[in-house]
């Protein structure tokens, strides 16, 4: 008797190679379609132009996207919400990062510098016996998507940039170091943020912080009117020598040291006033609360007294930007959360079996970020940014002007 069964490929190939396949891509878009509107029902808690308590906020319209199928490529109209996201239960917004970290596992199991927790994972994963070739293949991929986003031109201006490190613990020969991992992201005169930049370094020293800003430079940075970072000594000369742009001291940074030079008791006390003085309504109010401040812990905190003074202007140079930029430009906060996101993935990886792993593994995670930042709701409207970049502009044009003629 004649086998008559077909599998799922075979139908699929089938079907792909008649007449059908226009009517298979209608009716699998017809489907997600429907699929996705029953899941936003379901997560705002109520149907279009339907009145119900349970409602949690709106449909916002939709955004397009291209979605592979062995039927062809769908075009996606993936609802938007006016607060929250959605994303498609059938999609894996997640899978490249998910390659890296299942790549770097294999790689550290594979050259026998995994942790207990590793082998655990690879075991969990079914990893056991994978060649150093088939390690080799899997990484090749994910290194070109990787260094493709590292190495892209960057067009157009960013008016503000963000710089911080992250320490990550590296195996070489002789032993594990502790490496600096270094994340650029700026805000497009679109408005829209944007991972500019990741590199890994022995240390934060002047020379590397140097030689990454110039390779942001080569790349196109241009337009940098704020730079916000910590306050590493290194990294304050790079900029000043690289970029040349004023500098935003992180506040939130600030206020952590300061409170590691009073007791505890006076930490809330101190903690408040400090607080109080960047949420002034402008920059002479702003300095009079600092001097203020200043004035009055030169008896019970004299070293927090001292550094707030010596700190004004680079802990205010926010204030001279657009109001409502002022919450984003005071911190290195919303870096952090990256950072916070590639810290879950080191904490599974234990240490890195060298620098590419470590590359790889954060790359691919930005790469992600990146993606849905740019799809997403902008950071800071284009009106707002307006003004500030009609005034570089001006402020351009006037020094071309004052130049003397050749």
């Amino acid at each position: 008797m004649a086998e008559t069964s077909l599998s799922l490929d075979e139908l699929v190939r089938k079907l792909m190679g008649d007449d059908h396949a226009d009517l298979l891509r209608e009716t699998l878009s017809w489907f997600v379609g429907e699929l996705m509107e029953a899941e936003v029902t379901a997560q705002i808690g109520a149907a279009p132009h339907e009145r119900s308590p349970e409602r949690t906020t709106q449909r916002n319209g939709y955004r397009e996207r291209l979605w592979a199928t062995r039927a062809g490529e769908i075009e996606l109209a993936i609802p938007r919400l006016r607060s929250g996201s959605y994303f498609p239960s059938f999609l894996e917004p997640r899978s490249r990062s998910e390659q890296a970290l299942v790549a770097v596992i294999q790689e550290a199991y594979v050259n026998g510098v995994s942790t207990r927790k590793v082998d655990r994972l690879v075991t969990q994963l079914g990893l056991s016996g994978i060649s150093r070739s088939a390690v080799s293949r899997l990484c090749a991929g994910l290194d070109e998507q990787v260094k493709l986003f590292r190495e892209r031109p960057l067009e157009g201006r960013y008016p503000y940039l963000w710089l911080d490190a992250k320490v990550e613990r590296v195996r070489e020969p002789g032993g594990v170091r502790h490496k600096a991992l270094v994340i650029a992201y700026g805000v497009h005169e679109t408005g829209r943020r944007e991972v500019v930049g990741i590199d890994v370094g022995e240390a934060e020293t002047e020379a590397f912080w140097r030689e990454f800003l110039r390779s942001l430079r080569s790349r196109g940075l241009a337009g940098v009117a704020l730079c916000v970072s910590d306050a590493h000594e290194g990294l304050k000369a790079a900029i000043a020598k690289v970029l040349g742009c004023p500098w935003q001291r992180c506040t939130v940074h600030f206020l952590r040291d300061m409170l590691g030079h009073c007791t505890k008791a006076q930490q809330p006390m101190i903690a408040t006033a400090i607080r109080q003085i960047f949420a002034s309504e402008d920059a002479s109010e702003a300095r009079e609360r600092l001097a203020g401040v200043a004035a009055a812990l030169q008896g019970s905190a004299p070293k927090v007294a001292r550094l707030l003074a010596d700190a004004e202007e680079e802990l205010l140079a926010f204030m001279a930007f657009p109001g409502e930029h002022w919450s984003k430009l005071r911190s290195t906060n919303p870096l952090e959360r990256v950072n916070r996101e590639v810290g879950r993935r080191s904490d599974v990886v234990g240490i890195y079996p060298n620098d590419a792993a470590l590359i790889r593994l954060a790359g691919a995670l930005l790469i992600e970020q990146n993606d849905e930042w740019l799809v997403g709701r902008r950071y800071l409207s284009v009106e707002s940014l307006g003004p500030l970049l009609a005034q570089r502009d001006s402020g351009a044009a006037h020094e071309v002007a004052a130049l003397p003629a050749a």
